[in-house]
């Protein structure tokens, strides 16, 4: 998305790294979800792991289960998916998921060579603080600051939680005007974004 006002992946990823500060949360064993990446940094529960580092970037070439990453400073870092990684999507997937272009977040262990060796990495997760524009039965219409978003409601995934209630795939509460928290995964094919969950009056 180039040549015109609107979100792009790079402000995306921005807000959502402005909204959540600190991505470390899932353990090296742990659960993997929107929550958790965007989760206060709990130390590992392998005792071999004694410091987690952090990458935030883009996927700019795939080898085998090495992706290489263009770093939001510019560096170029290359993460190791082992087994034992753990990749989210909007929902938990397989390291076929992953494309070049999408934007990722990941936790791993450096390794002597320089690369990181990844416990648990988000592809394309966005934390966005929004107004709701427009309701309809698949998608809602949402303001971000000055931009217009379309949020796609995923059948079986997307749930919301309004007033700090229970999590639901009901959302006939939610309402025109009302400002929430979404997080979800950007859908690079036409700027939009997958909805994991809407927060309403938290």
């Amino acid at each position: 998305m180039t040549g015109r006002e609107g979100l792009d992946r790079r402000r995306l990823l921005t807000a959502a790294a402005v909204g959540g500060a600190t991505i470390v949360g899932a353990s090296a064993l742990g659960a993997l979800d929107a929550d958790a990446a965007f989760a206060a940094p709990t130390p590992s529960l392998d005792p071999a792991i004694s410091k987690s580092s952090f990458i935030d970037g883009r996927v700019s070439r795939i080898k085998g289960s090495v992706l290489e990453v263009v770093e939001s400073d510019g560096g170029h870092r290359l993460v190791q998916l082992t087994n034992a990684t753990s990749l989210w999507k909007l929902e938990t997937v397989t390291a076929e998921a992953v494309e070049v272009g999408d934007g990722l977040y990941a936790r791993g262990v450096d390794m002597p060579d320089g690369t990181m060796a990844a416990d648990a990495v988000w592809v394309n997760i966005v934390n966005l603080y929004v107004t709701v524009r427009g309701i309809e039965r698949s998608r809602l219409h949402l303001s971000h600051g000055r931009n217009a978003l379309v949020g796609n409601v995923v059948t079986k995934r997307t749930t919301a939680s309004f007033r700090g209630g229970a999590l639901t795939s009901d959302l006939s509460q939610l309402r025109i005007g009302h400002h929430a928290q979404v997080l979800g995964a950007w859908r690079p094919a036409d700027d939009s974004v997958d909805i994991a969950r809407i927060s309403v009056g938290h």
